[in-house]
């Protein structure tokens, strides 16, 4: 029985990248697809990597973080360390966005404190 194969099209289609995003994965080493003259061939390693990637981008996770989550399920280890390097990137990274969101509203109550200053100035000399 061989092992399941994909081509760039058929990722790229599955998980709605393009074929150019795959290339710059595999430029960055998270997948290693093999060669068949021209051809790119993905493996389940492959699709595993890039399902990771994925993911690990939709959570904002910098590259050089998703590459280190990804690299160390393919060495050797225990799912515990695995999972307590997961915890301490994500909270990290909780961290980080709360102090964005705290940063935003901050922001937010001053524009709205400018904008109530401004709509008082202009209805003063509207008065006039």
């Amino acid at each position: 029985m061989t092992e399941p194969t994909w081509t760039i099209s058929e990722l790229a289609q599955e998980f709605s990248i393009t074929p150019r995003t795959l290339r710059f994965y595999e430029d960055q080493g998270i997948v290693s697809p093999q060669r068949e003259g021209r051809n790119r061939v993905y493996l389940a390693r492959d699709r595993t990597r890039l399902k990771l990637a994925l993911r690990g981008k939709r959570l904002g996770l910098q590259l050089s973080e998703i590459l280190s989550l990804i690299n160390m399920y393919d060495g050797p280890g225990t799912s515990t360390a695995q999972l307590r390097h997961y915890l301490q990137v994500l909270e990290k990274h909780r961290s980080m966005l709360e102090q964005q969101r705290r940063d935003i509203d901050d922001t937010l109550a001053e524009i709205r404190r400018q904008q109530e200053a401004c709509d008082a100035l202009l209805a003063r000399r509207m008065g006039e």
